[in-house]
């Protein structure tokens, strides 16, 4: 089944022009199917390509997904016109009376920043505190980790003194985890990030349980045991060019960047990169929607009861 979303968002076209399945949602109208509502808080700033990202993942599910645009920092954006938020974002005042069966929120370029300089620190905050009433199951990624780790169990912003950027392996922790359902017991996945997430704090400092990991990340895979949360450190999402589009805006910008481990083939960034990670991102995004969402999520979302066992 397809995800559905508004006609006239332009990652109708790009997906469609690469095979995926998209239904319009004057099309999803007539058809009688419950389709799962996913909120999706787009913290990036080049917020079109990340929805061409998270979407192409969505749509490899035999679920209907009905995806809404979340936003909650009002400053002028610099990457995304203007007409395209109001379009096709909402603001939390005008959703968070509603429920979802699942909210993922992505990363953002803060990795430097400061908690408390994060203009729209509280907002986030109260976003992650109201789904834990209003969402089945959420999905943070990268920076959005961070924030949660912090905000639900208390842990300081841990930064790396050089960034991690890269295609890395990661070693499955639990065979039997159904988040990791079908993953080979090693696979690859990109990292962008100054964040740190050391296994051994995470186990010591929280109730998380860690599905997947490496000495050089690690832990990149992480989740709570009643499923209604799952932490994803890297950028599985991540289109093959897009760790070539960072580093060389680097390197344009005289920041001397490393070149991202396991990428460029021969380590040459004149070689074109090659997505290694894509199956992988498939599947988890696959595991997330069926496992931790659908099969726990209630049919009517209005008489729902969260106290999942």
């Amino acid at each position: 089944m397809p995800i559905c979303i508004p006609d006239t968002l332009p990652a109708v076209d790009v997906l469609r022009n690469e095979n995926v399945f998209v239904m319009a949602s004057s099309r999803a109208k007539t058809q009688e199917i419950r389709p799962l509502k996913v909120l999706f808080l787009n913290l990036m700033p080049k917020k079109i390509e990340t929805e061409n990202q998270f979407l192409r993942l969505l749509s490899n599910s035999a679920l209907q997904v009905d995806i809404q645009l979340l936003r909650i920092d009002q400053r002028e954006s610099k990457n995304t016109p203007i007409e395209h938020l109001d379009s096709f974002y909402c603001d939390f005042e005008d959703i968070k009376h509603q429920n979802f069966d699942g909210l993922i929120i992505t990363g953002a370029p803060l990795g430097k920043v400061q908690f408390d300089d994060v203009v729209y620190w509280s907002e986030l905050a109260k976003i992650i505190d109201w789904a834990k009433e209003h969402v089945t199951s959420t999905l943070f990624v990268c920076w959005a980790v961070q924030a949660a780790l912090n905000i639900l169990y208390g842990l300081p912003k841990l930064t790396r003194e050089h960034k991690l950027s890269g295609v890395y392996w990661h070693n499955i922790t639990d065979p039997n985890a159904i988040l990791t359902r079908g993953f080979d017991d090693t696979f690859l996945a990109p990292h962008s990030r100054y964040a740190d997430f050391p296994s051994d704090i995470i186990r010591q400092k929280t109730d998380l349980v860690i599905l997947a990991e490496s000495a050089t990340t690690g832990a990149y895979l992480m989740a709570t045991k009643d499923k209604r949360m799952a932490f994803v450190t890297g950028h599985p999402e991540y289109d093959s060019f897009t760790l070539a589009n960072e580093y060389f805006r680097d390197l344009n910008a005289g920041l001397n960047p490393d070149i991202p481990e396991n990428y460029f083939p021969d380590n040459n960034p004149d070689h074109q990169a090659r997505s290694t990670w894509r199956s992988h991102a498939y599947l988890l995004f696959s595991n997330w929607l069926n496992y931790y969402v659908y099969q726990l999520t209630p049919f009517d979302l209005n008489t729902r009861d969260l106290t999942i066992d």
